[in-house]
């Protein structure tokens, strides 16, 4: 997947002067989080997972414990999801531009996959009517996330009943990729799996909290059977999860009270500067996120911008990088800007240099 090629990891942070390119929050240092690891004996774990930060996770997500299931990152999940519900040949409903997870798996398993493609002129909006029209008697599972990577869009709790109520009348599943679902604005949706027992919602600290490298989300559903069997697809891939990695986010997520105000106060001033340096140039066109830490904003067809050389100025000249349209299989024309990760001045700079970088490519 170009996306796994061309990410800043592989490029090499040093490589890169303003990094536009990431999708959460800032990293975390090891030495905010104020750890306390004595006497953890590095063993075997609940295969299930840790059972505090199971407890923690259901208060907050008005689930029962036994409904959540830890696994190593939302794209596990992603993975345990598509394998134990798709075989060749089954019909997969999933929206588009998404990430790339959500359409390689089933891809590589043969599924039968149907695109709810978002337009950027509708807002980047699911139209219900349409999805429901897309739906077939076979149709196995739905994949929607929200809010939307990588448009930073998010439908409302009335449009998310609807899509419930349709996906129940359907006889099919939902898959409800809510990773940045507590960077909402103005507030946050329901987990949807406390909804229905036909919703599986996947999520993780990897986006809000900084904390990718700690490889930590969950899976939530209330069917039980289901649980079963992700708990035995996650015991064939990697048995348990790290009981570090458990530990730490558990201790982590016990702080939030105290971190997430911070958190999304700097998303907002963040947020405010994209808002604000869109509003002063006219080469891109956007629409307006209302969740998360990115935008996915096209050069205007009207401005005769070459955007080969747009992107050769932009990354080889200026060391700036954003997420290039073709990674979500969308046009190069259009692009990923995260404002999450960045600090306040490279933020800024990148916005700045991506002006030059259009002026640069007028053909």
């Amino acid at each position: 997947m170009p996306i796994e090629i061309e990410s800043p990891e592989q490029m090499g942070y040093a490589n890169l002067d303003c990094n536009l390119t990431e999708s959460s929050f800032a990293d975390a240092s090891i030495d905010d989080l104020a750890l306390d690891l004595s006497g953890l004996t590095v063993a075997y774990t609940d295969h299930v997972g840790h059972p505090g930060l199971r407890q923690l996770l259901a208060e907050q997500s008005a689930v029962g414990t036994d409904d959540i299931l830890l696994v190593s990152g939302a794209a596990a999940g992603l993975f345990i999801i598509a394998t134990s519900l798709l075989e060749a040949g089954d019909h997969l409903l999933v929206v588009r531009p998404n990430y790339a997870t959500n359409i390689e798996t089933p891809r590589a398993i043969g599924a039968d996959i149907d695109f709810l493609d978002l337009r950027f002129e509708s807002g980047w909006r699911v139209d219900l009517d349409e999805l429901e029209r897309r739906l077939r008697p076979a149709t196995k599972v739905v994949s929607l996330t929200c809010p939307h990577n990588p448009t930073g869009t998010m439908m409302s709790g009335d449009e998310l009943r609807s899509v419930i109520a349709i996906v129940e009348r359907h006889g099919a599943r939902l898959v409800f990729d809510e990773t940045y679902r507590e960077m909402s604005f103005p507030a946050a949706l329901p987990v949807a799996a406390s909804l229905s027992d036909r919703v599986i919602s996947v999520s993780s600290v990897s986006k809000t909290y900084g904390l990718p490298g700690l490889r930590m989300g969950w899976v939530i559903t209330r069917d039980t059977v289901l649980m079963e069997t992700f708990l035995a697809a996650k015991e064939q891939i990697f048995i348990c999860n790290s009981i570090v990695d458990e530990e730490i986010t558990f201790q982590a997520l016990g702080r939030k009270a105290t971190t997430l105000p911070s958190i999304r106060g700097r998303i907002e001033a963040h947020r405010s500067i994209v808002t604000d340096w869109f509003a002063q140039q006219d080469d891109l066109e956007w629409v307006v996120p209302t969740g998360g830490v990115v935008c996915f904003p096209r050069l205007r067809a009207d401005r005769d911008i070459d955007v080969e050389r747009f992107y050769s100025v932009l990354n080889d000249e200026l060391k700036t990088f954003v997420g290039p349209g073709h990674w979500f299989e969308q046009p190069r024309s259009y692009m990923r800007i995260g404002f999450g990760w960045p600090s306040t001045d490279e933020l800024e700079r990148g916005l700045a240099n991506i002006s030059v970088a259009a002026a640069a490519a007028y053909a």
